[in-house]
């Protein structure tokens, strides 16, 4: 992982339909969509990318701290449900995300497997960022030159 930082571009392909290229060789783009009618639903909108983002870092940050301790993990599966809310002035927001790990272990010690529940949360970069909240600065070029745009 880069510790200094990254980026993503994304590109409009049609309507509410966006190419997300993540900048790594061999990594294909992902089509993220809005589900209809906003959309056409050809890919995941913005909240299921970020559910999957906090399931897959928790689950790699667990399977990370099961490894180091010797922990054969056969198989995971991992689920994230979301509920939406409506903020103060209506808005619709993300109001939960619960997330399930169903491991299965073929062997370990059952004191550095609970060492693990207690520590892998605290290493997941994604959500603890979510938990605490991300300082999100936006900026919008202008779409047309100064001498283009009319009043």
């Amino acid at each position: 992982m880069d510790e200094n930082g990254f980026s993503v571009e994304l590109t409009l392909q049609q309507n509410y339909r966006f190419s997300a290229a993540f900048g790594q060789p061999g990594v294909p783009d992902l089509v993220c969509d809005e589900p209809k009618p906003l959309g056409d639903g050809a890919g995941p909108n913005a909240a299921r990318v970020l559910a999957a983002a906090v399931g897959d870092c928790l689950s790699a940050s667990y399977l990370f701290c099961m490894r180091r301790a010797r922990i054969d993990v056969q198989s995971l599966r991992t689920t994230v449900s979301g509920t939406f809310t409506r903020n103060a002035t209506g808005r619709l927001r993300i109001g939960t995300l619960r997330v399930q790990l169903e491991p299965v272990l073929a062997s370990g010690s059952p004191e550095r497997v609970a060492r693990c529940l207690e520590l892998f949360e605290d290493f997941c970069v994604v959500t603890q960022s979510v938990r605490e909240g991300i300082d999100v600065q936006v900026a919008v070029a202008p779409a047309l030159e100064p001498a283009k745009v009319t009043a």
